[in-house]
């Protein structure tokens, strides 16, 4: 053990950081950063902004347009590459899926942003 403490994660608050090169690293998320680095406190509630694929920011109301085919669970049909979605909701802390949407013949889904592009 060293003598230097390293900061509490700023995204997740695991306080098992460590130092790797320039970075510091938590093992529990995975999140990277500086030391010096301003980053939202967690408990802070600080504005997330919800990005698509290719860095686009996402807004509620948005259309998109899924990238990759997608296999549904329950369903024999995969959503297919070039499905357009209209009207997303975003949500925020609901597991790793931060778009809530219809899909038309799939009914409500929840989507990653990052298998999204804004259209």
């Amino acid at each position: 053990m060293t003598d230097t403490a390293t900061p509490p994660c700023p995204e997740c608050a695991c306080e098992y950081t460590y130092p790797l090169d320039a970075l510091i690293i938590c093992p529990e998320c995975a999140h990277e950063w500086a030391p010096g680095e301003e980053t939202p406190d967690p408990a802070g509630g600080g504005d997330t902004v919800i990005v698509d694929s290719v860095g686009n920011p996402l807004h509620d109301g948005d259309t998109v347009t899924v990238i990759k085919t997608m296999k549904v669970k329950g369903s024999a049909q995969p959503i297919k590459a070039g499905t357009k979605v209209k009207g997303i909701r975003l949500v925020d802390g609901v597991g790793d899926h931060d778009i809530d949407c219809r899909i038309e013949g799939f009914g409500a889904m929840q989507l990653k942003s990052s298998v999204v592009r804004k259209a």
